[in-house]
């Protein structure tokens, strides 16, 4: 009879494997492609400067926010070094996270020397440090968050550029849905014949305006995110847009439409980007849409703990819903395991186990290490289940599952 240790010892070496080398489409983040110029974030300041850290950092610093939003980029990210990596050990995920970025880039952290750490990151090109990254992480494509209301965005995509194929489009809305008087007159001065009302006429112009932007971007989904207290059928004008709009157009392209929900924002005005909260959201909208437009296809995330386990029960009734990822304050380690493991034990396979989300391209990096350290301790733990029932999976199949829950059952949801 073959020894247990030695045959657990194998299986959770191939799961670690396999996990470790299957490539990722990450399908959800705030990256840009090298053409995007200085919207592509990258390096140790903006590491450093991103809203976890700033919200962290300033809950120990004294300083005013408004005193730190004064500060160049350069400053606020010396004072988030002292307050989290100086004056108290960098515990937190998001500390983590930077730590574990400097370890896979070679860079000895120990030091402390933030201006070592500048320099080494000052001989690299954008284009040449997203090969590494990428490479990295075992990134094969990812999606980048494309919005037309962004005015930095806006001129790049008119103006036009060459593509990257590793870098996907996806057309982000939320002004469209969240703040329609504002945007309407930003479309009538686009061209679009829309009034302050939704009329058929201005739902008529509305898809034409998602149809150009689509076309222009070569856009793969939808998506918008939403507050806790989005609800579905309602009269508002987000639900009637999506209806009267969004989802027509969504189904004349063969286009998901991706929900993240569950945002509270701006909890705190003053730290800007990083002062956005959460809240439970009413899943009963959601199930309302996946009932009424059984040919559309929502891919959805949500921001509640509290959430999750009723959006994997709504995913088994429609098969129309895809969850995918944990999103911001659902991105640590505990809850992702927890998340997956459920997902899995309700779904099986037919998710998307994680996306990056990540606003600096160094990131990339470290979530996808993290996310895979937790996916092999999942994993190995549901297929010795399997093997303890009697059936024991091949390393093909397991490599088939893998690649499943690392953007394939993505790719196969949008395809289907």
């Amino acid at each position: 009879m073959p020894n247990t240790g030695f045959r657990q010892a194998a299986l959770h070496s191939l799961i670690e494997r396999v996990v470790k080398n299957t490539p990722v489409i990450d399908i959800h983040t705030h990256l840009y492609a090298p053409a995007f110029g200085n919207l592509l974030l990258w390096g140790i300041d903006e590491l450093l400067v991103y809203h976890y850290l700033v919200a962290e950092g300033l809950r120990c610093a004294t300083i005013p926010y408004d005193r730190f939003w004064q500060l160049s980029k350069s400053e606020q990210a010396e004072i988030i070094w002292k307050e989290l990596f100086q004056e108290r050990s960098p515990i937190s995920e998001a500390c983590r996270g930077v730590l574990t970025v400097l370890h896979r880039l070679g860079l000895d952290a120990k030091e402390r020397d933030l201006p070592a750490l500048r320099d080494w990151f000052n001989q690299w090109s954008p284009g040449a440090y997203v090969d590494h990254c990428m490479e990295l992480a075992g990134v094969r494509t990812l999606y980048m968050t494309n919005s037309p209301f962004d005015e930095e965005e806006r001129p790049i995509w008119e103006a036009g550029f060459e593509p990257d194929e590793r870098f996907r489009t996806a057309l982000r809305i939320d002004p469209l849905l969240t703040d329609w008087p504002k945007t309407a007159l930003r479309l009538i001065d686009w061209g679009y014949n829309v009034g302050e009302g939704i009329s058929a006429p201005t739902l008529s112009e509305v898809r034409r305006f998602l149809r150009d932007w689509t076309t222009r971007m070569n856009a793969r989904y939808l998506m918008v995110s939403l507050p806790p207290d989005f609800r579905y059928p309602a009269h508002t004008e987000a639900a009637e847009l999506i209806e009267g709009a969004v989802l027509p157009h969504c189904r004349d392209h063969g286009l998901p439409f991706a929900l993240m929900l569950g945002v509270k924002r701006a909890v705190n005005p003053r730290l800007r980007l990083a002062g956005d909260g959460v809240g439970r959201s009413d899943l009963q909208s959601l199930q309302n849409l996946c009932a009424a437009f059984p040919e559309n296809k929502f891919l959805v995330t949500v921001l509640s703990r509290e959430n999750q386990h009723e959006l994997a029960v709504l995913a088994r009734k429609f098969r129309n819903l895809h969850p995918f990822g944990c999103w911001w304050f659902t991105n640590i380690p505990h809850l992702i395991e927890d998340i997956t493991r459920m997902r899995i034990e309700l779904l099986g396979l037919s998710f998307t186990a994680q996306h990056s989300d990540a606003r600096v391209l160094d990131q990339i990096i470290y979530k996808w290490d993290h996310t895979r350290q937790v996916l092999i301790k999942v994993l190995y733990d549901k297929y010795a289940d399997l093997v303890a029932s009697g059936w024991e999976p091949t390393a093909t199949e397991i490599e088939r599952d893998v690649h499943e829950l690392l953007g394939g059952a993505f790719e196969r949801f949008c395809a289907c």
